[in-house]
């Protein structure tokens, strides 16, 4: 069987959520690096957003659609749980994660060091500090979901987590993240436990370039 290629850059947190989904399942695959929006992604993502996934003449978009599909395909640990009612509560935080905290941890709040919308390019702190109300709101959110098995559904490693550990790992090297998470012990536990699973080790993302660094810690 042709290896699975994933097509996206290794900074963005969906790339490495269908990236550790396959280091979960041990499906052998290559990353290509392509950027948002060019002709290669367009080719298989109608509004152009990565990851998109090449296997062998089959194409596919969309984070959920991918790692379900490689789910599906190979053999290996299932990425979500057998239980109907744990089940439901992946796919109620898979959606909750990819609808709502996305756009807040990381659309606003990381955007605003990311890619400030300021004259001077400094990072943009009346968007920062307007956002950061919702951030801890969220960051409690979470950190009360994983208080009692010590995952987001049942309680074993699911998809559901694989879709928080990337957001939880950038978050954390911004000021305001990091303070909210090291505030939260249940999700700070969590996130220190997850992060030393082969799959999040193996596809650790570049540092950051040097004039993305505003504001970062660590």
């Amino acid at each position: 069987m042709s290896r699975v290629e994933i097509i996206g850059v290794a900074r963005s947190t969906y790339v490495r959520v269908v990236r550790m989904a396959c280091e979960e399942k041990g499906v052998a695959y290559d990353l290509k690096e392509v950027r948002p929006h060019s002709p290669e992604v367009l080719a298989i993502h109608p509004f152009g957003k990565i990851p998109v996934m090449r296997h062998g003449d089959f194409e596919l978009c969309e984070s959920k659609a991918i790692a379900t599909y490689l789910d599906r395909t190979f053999s290996g640990p299932p990425l979500m749980p057998v239980d109907a009612r744990d089940a439901a509560l992946a796919e109620q935080w898979i959606s909750l994660v990819n609808g709502v905290i996305d756009t807040t941890l990381v659309r606003t709040y990381m955007f605003h060091y990311l890619f400030p919308r300021t004259a001077d390019g400094k990072p943009d702190r009346a968007g920062i500090d307007a956002v950061v109300p919702a951030m801890r709101s969220q960051i409690g959110l979470l950190d009360q979901a994983v208080a009692g098995t010590g995952h987001l559904a049942g309680d074993r490693f699911t998809l559901a987590d694989i879709n928080v550990m990337p957001i939880l790992y950038w978050l954390r090297h911004y000021p305001e993240g990091a303070d909210a998470i090291a505030g939260a012990k249940h999700l700070a536990g969590y996130y220190e436990r997850h992060a030393a699973r082969e799959s999040f080790r193996n596809t650790m993302p570049p540092a950051l370039p040097a004039e993305m660094r505003q504001g970062q810690l660590r």
